[in-house]
């Protein structure tokens, strides 16, 4: 079977846990985001609501948006730890379709992926 070298699995790694930061990262800012705007509204504290009807669907659209945001950065986090997974594993970088070797450019996009493009493509038709 298809193997990585170290070296790559320790770049791989390095990369991973980069973007894990920071994906942390913008998850706390939008939980504290989200948290502190919904816990004013809440508890009364209007202060820095507007009473206006569009105002207000306004500050619920955005409070959604960073809703959506911060749970595709969950599910981010929970794909990036599974790739580490596979790194300690020594099973990252290959196709769980096919068993070869995944593609590095592929890997530099979408360093997560655990299916390679030939797959994808396969996959699609």
């Amino acid at each position: 079977m298809a193997k990585m070298s170290k070296k790559d699995l320790e770049f791989f790694k390095d990369l991973l846990l980069k973007k894990k930061k920071k994906a942390q990262k913008n998850l706390e800012y939008l939980k504290s985001t989200v948290l502190d705007s919904t816990t004013k509204e809440a508890s009364g504290d209007h202060s820095s609501y507007s009473f206006h009807m569009a105002d207000q669907g306004t500050d619920a659209m955005e409070r959604e948006k960073a809703f959506m945001f911060a749970a595709r950065d969950e599910k981010f986090i929970k794909q990036i730890d599974e790739a580490l997974e596979r790194i300690e594993n020594e099973t990252y970088g290959i196709c769980r379709v096919t068993g070869k070797l995944i593609q590095k450019e592929r890997l530099m996009a979408v360093p997560t992926t655990n299916i390679s493009v030939d797959a994808k493509k396969a996959d699609q038709k």
